[in-house]
């Protein structure tokens, strides 16, 4: 059976989930097995004009000027899998969509330079058709790998889990981090990437975005009375990932 070829591309991001890739090590190095890279500038200087079986995109649209590159990735693409927060949601550079002076902010000076003008941080969504999405800051090496296999079988649909992060931690058998007078994101974050920060006694910041249908008033409610937050710490405690998600973005 002919190898599938991918092509890895990013745009506004850290390229951290590339660097995840490329530390997963015997898991990645299997996978190649099935599938060829033609295009992953962490990992090669090899680059493609030529059609490609799948690609995957990271980091966030943030400048119109990227809308034709995606569009052309697109246009070559079988497959396009939006993977990390940046490409499936904004990620953390949407949270610049809630102010109007960030460049000077984080800039100073240069915050004028030609270079550094964007517009708000979207979805790769936004701009292109996406096909799947996985999600997370940065993305789940082990979910990835999945997604990968499922698409090498041609599966028609991608599997994600949508409940939130607490069962994860109960099946861990994780002490809840409200049990120890902290706050979480838990019970309305997406689970999937095995709860890894409360395990470790970090509070679950829903790098991975929400379930369907969270009851974020709820949640700020808990966040101040259980996780002794500020009222407006407990309100914008979700931004951090999901800023995209609220509708006063």
């Amino acid at each position: 059976m002919a190898k599938v070829k991918c092509a890895w591309f990013d745009f506004a991001s850290c390229e951290g989930c590339q660097i995840e890739l490329t530390n997963y090590g015997e898991p990645f190095v299997e996978l190649l097995e099935h599938v060829e890279p033609v295009e992953f500038r962490e990992a090669m200087s090899e680059k493609t004009t030529e059609p490609i079986d799948v690609a995957f995109i990271e980091g966030s649209f943030t400048r119109e000027a990227d809308r034709r590159r995606l569009e052309e990735i697109r246009e070559r693409a079988g497959v396009v899998v939006a993977y990390g927060a940046c490409a499936a949601s904004g990620g953390v550079n949407a949270l610049k969509n809630h102010t109007d002076d960030y460049a000077e902010e984080v800039y100073g000076e240069d915050a004028k330079r030609p270079h550094l003008d964007s517009q708000k941080a979207l979805p790769i969504s936004a701009a292109i058709k996406v096909d799947y999405e996985i999600p997370g800051c940065p993305m789940d090496k082990a979910e990835f790998i999945r997604v990968v296999e499922q698409l090498v079988h041609g599966t028609s649909k991608v599997y994600i889990p949508s409940y939130p992060v607490c069962v994860e931690c109960k099946r861990r058998e994780t002490v809840c981090r409200y049990d120890d007078g902290d706050h979480c994101l838990g019970p309305i974050s997406l689970a999937g990437c095995g709860a890894p920060c409360p395990a470790d006694g970090i509070p679950c910041e829903a790098c991975r975005g929400m379930v369907a249908n969270p009851n974020e008033a709820a949640m700020e409610l808990v966040l101040k009375e259980n996780g002794n937050l500020p009222e407006r710490w407990a309100k914008d405690k979700s931004r951090m990932f999901t800023a995209n998600h609220r509708g006063d973005a």
